[in-house]
């Protein structure tokens, strides 16, 4: 388990610079052989589908239209990646547990997915989104278990924050940071976030620019 990270002025101003920098679509991969140069850390976004991957990426870069995002679960069918400056790969993955296709084209691509986050040497952190108002599902316990394996660091992100009760909410937060204690890959603080009103996407950029 990784440790704590106090969130000063210093980490925000940090994190706001890296994202403040140009960031642009370099290459969509639907096969390992398709995947861009390992050439710069990567930050990687896991989660259900649906649960707004795009929409955090748009509003961790400020940016209305990066990453395309969709009100149709399962419509990202490659792993999208984004350059950030010269510091930073940013991969959207394909959502997990819905998709609009045929149950062997959803296994090839979950089978690519897990061979992407274990095998992607350049792949420092990957963010497992949860949808605030359902909470972990079995699905993703499966891919944190899979990260845990792999050895590969990873943040617990609630989205969809502003359509949750602020009592519900913190309970939420600390019902999954006192689960995570059992993971050794996790970050042990959960971070809630609203991609549209904006709450917590300043914590998260000082998160994912210390590395």
């Amino acid at each position: 388990m990784e440790t704590g990270f106090v969130i000063d002025d210093e980490a925000l101003s940090r994190g706001e610079k890296m994202f403040r920098q140009d960031c642009q679509f370099v290459a969509g991969a639907s096969t390992m052989s398709a995947l861009p140069p390992g050439d710069l850390p990567e930050v990687a976004f896991a989660g259900r589908s649906n649960v707004g991957k795009s929409s955090l990426i748009n509003a961790l870069t400020g940016r209305k239209a990066l990453a395309r995002a969709s009100n149709t679960p399962g419509r990202t069918q490659q792993i999208n990646f984004f350059q950030l400056g010269a510091d930073m790969h940013l991969a959207d993955l394909p959502g997990y547990g819905y998709a609009v296709a045929s149950k062997h084209k959803i296994e090839r691509w979950n089978d690519m997915i897990r061979t992407y986050l274990r095998e992607r040497r350049t792949l420092i952190r990957v963010c497992v989104l949860i949808d605030a108002r359902h909470g972990i599902m079995a699905v993703d316990q499966d891919t944190m278990e899979m990260l845990d394996s792999a050895h590969v660091p990873y943040v617990v992100v609630l989205t969809k924050a502003d359509k949750t009760k602020p009592a519900a909410l913190s309970a939420l937060t600390e019902r999954i940071e006192a689960e995570l204690k059992s993971y050794k890959g996790a970050f042990p603080n959960v971070y809630a976030t609203s991609s549209a009103s904006k709450a917590g996407i300043a914590e998260l950029r000082a998160i994912l620019a210390m590395f």
